[in-house]
Formats: structure tokens, C-alpha cells, sequence
């Protein structure tokens, strides 16, 4: 994924933004404001992020980001969109510009201000929610949803139906990470700030939250993973059973069958885990 610049231009803006998450009084004032559309507009343009990786491929929220896209609703009144005969009536408007931005819009695909999405985006009708970013390359398919925060990484495929879940609060609360290379089978849901590192396959209808079981069976010892998948993983939905005090039932788990070969092209690697593991997509 890609790295965001500096943040040395908007370190008045954050001292201002904390004092007033701190004190509501101060969310009104001019200079809580003009530092509130300054960061929107920053992560509009791709010039900041919700979130960052850091040591060891762990991603953290970047909080007063957060803050200030909360304080930003607020800010705003609900004002009358239209888009040819369609009718909006909402608060945050929608981004524009997608020719100039290199981006291939199909409508009626709905992308919020303050999402930013690199050049070579593809976007079916779909939703791309506040402060979520896409990167280059990324297929967004018909009526995926990638939900506020979310960071997707660069040549991604969201199929049909994908809910890629979005967090802004608690402030402290990572966004869905996607990792680049990854493969995100129809219908499939991700949330409660699931971390898929790269190259990751995810067969049809997999759900994934943050308590997941992710039952790693493709060695000769099983292991069990919550929150992550780990790189290059091929996943499929299962169940597994668990004990309760009227009996035994089976319960949702996600299982990884297997490892896209790592060192061959992306899209060979891909299409030999579809074949090989016989993935639903």
C-alpha cells in the first residue's frame, strides 16, 4: 500500500482539533472550523489517511483524523442533491472530478467527499464511504460497499456484493485493512477492523469480524487465527463445532485450505488458487 506525506503541515490543525474533541465548546469556534475542512479536504486529496501501517505490518487509526471527520457532520446542513432525475438530501457531498482524477466512474456509483481513490480505480454502482481510501488499480464491484475509514490496497478485486465494513467510532477502533493483491469474493463481508495482508483470496459468502475463528488447515497442524489473515491465504467459509449448555451446535469459522504460490505473477497465482482449491468466487 501506498505511504502518506508527511504530516508536518497539519500539526496546528491536529493541536486545534484535540483541544476541541476535548472541549465541545470549542467546536464552533473559526479555527476549529477552518482546521476540521482542512483535514477533510487533505484526505480528499489523498494528502492524509485514517489510518497508517507501522511496525511489523500493524496498521493504527490515526485518531485526530477520526476526530475531525466526526466534528465535521456537525459543521454541515443538509443541502439538495441531484443527479439527473435522481434526488439526494444529505450532509457530505459527492466526490467529482473522476475524469480528471483518472477514475472510471459507472454510474449510479455513489463516492463520498473525503474518500480519496487512486488512478486506474474502476467502480461499479457501488458505495465508497468517508475517509476510505482505494488504491490504483482496484476493482470496486456492482454494489460492493467500502464502508468509512476502510483502507483498501492497490489492485484489489471487491466482487459483487462485498460489505467491507466501515469504523468511526470509538476514534481508538482500527478500519478493515485490505491488503494489496487480494481477492474478495462475491458477498463476502469484512468488519470490526479485519486485517487481510496481501495477496489474500477470499472464496464466496466468507464473513469475517473481529472474533472470527480463522482456522488455518492447510499444514499438518491446525492453527487458529482472529482478526488477520495472513498473506497469500486462500479462505473459504466453514463451521466448526462448539459447545453450549443445551448441546453442540456448528458455528461459523472461515477455514484457509491453502497459500497462492508465492514468487509467480499475481494473476497467474490467482487463477491457479481458483482452479486448484476449487474456490467459489
Amino acid at each position: 500500500m501506498s505511504q502518506r506525506p508527511g504530516l508536518s503541515p497539519y500539526l496546528a490543525d491536529r493541536e486545534q482539533i484535540e483541544k476541541a474533541w476535548a472541549d465541545p465548546s470549542l467546536r464552533s469556534d473559526p479555527q476549529t472550523v477552518r482546521s476540521v475542512h482542512r483535514i477533510m479536504e487533505a484526505l480528499d486529496q489523498g494528502l492524509l489517511r485514517t489510518a497508517e501501517p507501522g511496525l511489523n505490518g500493524i496498521w493504527s487509526p490515526l485518531e485526530w483524523v477520526k476526530m475531525a471527520v466526526l466534528m465535521y457532520f456537525p459543521l454541515q446542513s443538509s443541502v439538495t442533491m441531484h443527479a439527473g432525475a435522481l434526488e439526494f438530501f444529505d450532509k457530505v457531498p459527492v466526490k467529482t472530478g473522476f475524469e480528471k482524477l483518472g477514475i472510471r466512474v459507472v454510474p449510479p456509483a455513489v463516492i463520498r467527499y473525503s474518500s480519496f481513490l487512486e488512478p486506474g480505480c474502476v467502480v461499479m454502482p457501488s458505495f465508497v464511504n468517508v475517509g476510505a481510501r482505494v488504491g490504483a488499480g482496484t476493482m470496486v464491484d456492482t454494489w460492493a460497499t467500502v464502508g468509512s475509514c476502510a483502507q483498501i490496497g492497490r489492485d484489489v478485486h471487491l466482487s459483487g456484493g462485498v460489505g467491507i465494513g466501515g469504523v468511526l467510532e470509538p476514534i481508538q477502533a482500527s478500519p478493515v485493512i485490505v491488503e494489496d493483491g487480494c481477492f474478495v469474493g462475491s458477498r463476502c463481508v469484512v468488519v470490526e477492523g479485519v486485517h487481510l495482508e496481501k495477496e489474500v483470496v477470499l472464496g464466496a459468502g466468507v464473513t469475517l469480524t473481529g472474533t472470527s475463528p480463522i482456522v488455518d488447515m492447510s499444514g499438518s497442524i491446525t492453527q487458529v487465527y482472529k482478526g488477520r489473515v495472513p498473506a497469500r491465504s486462500v479462505v473459504i467459509p466453514g463451521t466448526m463445532p462448539k459447545e453450549f449448555p443445551a448441546g453442540t451446535a456448528q458455528v461459523h469459522c472461515a477455514v484457509i485450505i491453502g497459500r497462492r504460490h508465492e514468487g509467480t505473477d499475481r494473476k497467474t497465482s490467482l487463477n491457479r488458487a481458483l482452479r486448484d482449491f476449487e474456490v467459489s468466487v
